[in-house]
């Protein structure tokens, strides 16, 4: 019984844990900053060309993505090879469903030397809560 207790503990305590909580060292230097639904908006419809990644499945990308991205499944063996394409140099943005594997393909990319990452908060779930367009 005290085992189970403390396993529910563990779990629950888990479970709380801000999905965003990045070392201050990370957010200090400025390598990944932790966006808006709406800033990530604002730039897709920008004029600018941005580096938009959903690291989700490739079925939950069929099903919906934002316009623009392009699927780089964080939990597949082939990420850092896909994500090798891209320009380091640049800014590139990440999400997810809600927000864990985000994060973990942000750490990632700052491992493989990206510069400036942006992670939208709340992932495609707060995008479509804020009632932002979505491509199918």
């Amino acid at each position: 019984m005290k085992k189970i207790l403390v396993l529910i503990t563990l779990v629950v305590l888990f479970a709380f844990q801000s999905c965003k909580d990045y070392s201050k060292e990370v957010v200090a230097k400025g390598e990944i900053e932790l966006i808006s639904p709406q800033q990530v908006y604002d730039a897709v419809y920008s004029e600018d060309i941005i580096q938009l990644i959903d690291v989700r499945t490739p079925k939950e990308y069929k099903e919906s993505h934002l316009e623009g991205a392009q699927n780089i499944c964080v939990t597949n063996e082939d990420f850092n090879e896909k994500v090798k394409t891209l320009d380091k140099s640049k800014p590139v943005y990440v999400y997810c469903n809600q927000g864990l594997g985000s994060k973990q393909a942000a750490l990632r990319l700052k491992e493989m030397g990206f510069t400036k990452i942006y992670d939208m908060d709340g992932g495609l779930l707060m995008w479509k809560e804020r009632k932002l367009e979505v491509s199918k």
